[in-house]
Formats: C-alpha cells, sequence, structure tokens
C-alpha cells in the first residue's frame, strides 16, 4: 500500500473497528435479513449492498491481509458514519428506522453504546 504509512494504516484500522461496532457474524446476518425479500433470498454470500459485503470482508481479515481497496472502502466507511452521527442524533436514529438501518448494512448500529 503506497499511499499510506505503517502508523496511518494503524490508525485508520482502529478508528474503523471502532465506528464499526457489529461484529462480523452479526452484520452478516443483518445483510441477509436486510436483503431477504418475502419471497426470495440471495445466496449468502451475495446477501446486502455490495459496500456492506466489503465491510464484512475487511472484518474477517488481519491488518496484514488489506489491500488498496480496503484501505478506500475503511477511509469511506469512517467518514460516512462520521458525517451521519453528526448531521442525526442517536435519539432520532431511533425514530428513523431506513437511517439506522442504512448505517448497520455498514457495520454501525447507532443506538449501540460504543
Amino acid at each position: 500500500m503506497a499511499d499510506i504509512s505503517e502508523l496511518e494504516l494503524d490508525a485508520l484500522w482502529d478508528e474503523f473497528h471502532a465506528v464499526v461496532n457489529m461484529t462480523s457474524n452479526e452484520l452478516e446476518a443483518w445483510l441477509r435479513t436486510s436483503a431477504a425479500g418475502e419471497r426470495t433470498e440471495e445466496l449468502p454470500e451475495q446477501a446486502g449492498s455490495e459496500r456492506g459485503r466489503q465491510v464484512l470482508a475487511i472484518l474477517r481479515k488481519r491488518r496484514t491481509d488489506l489491500t488498496d481497496g480496503d484501505v478506500a472502502v475503511m477511509r469511506e466507511v469512517v467518514d460516512t458514519v462520521g458525517a451521519e452521527r453528526e448531521r442525526v442524533r442517536v435519539a432520532e436514529a431511533v425514530r428513523d428506522s431506513d437511517w439506522r438501518h442504512r448505517m448497520m448494512s455498514l457495520g454501525h448500529d447507532p443506538v449501540r453504546a460504543s
């Protein structure tokens, strides 16, 4: 990974895992649930959004196995969740299930204690 130092990668890794407050098992179950329809259900490896599947894949990796693409996804998730958390307070998140579900698809449950 040419565009990030080891120190920056360590910080991003820690921040990503602080923001993504769902375990890989919880996220996988959520992606399956959110993708299930009344009559059909996607294959487990295709369930949920592409970004959600990328987050899940990162959660299952060791830091030493990250790719440049993983680093880009981690930055995007940290930035997106941070911006959304500033925009919407937790109290509002409880009432706005669509917003909460979008955040959960990134591995962040906004009503879960940090």
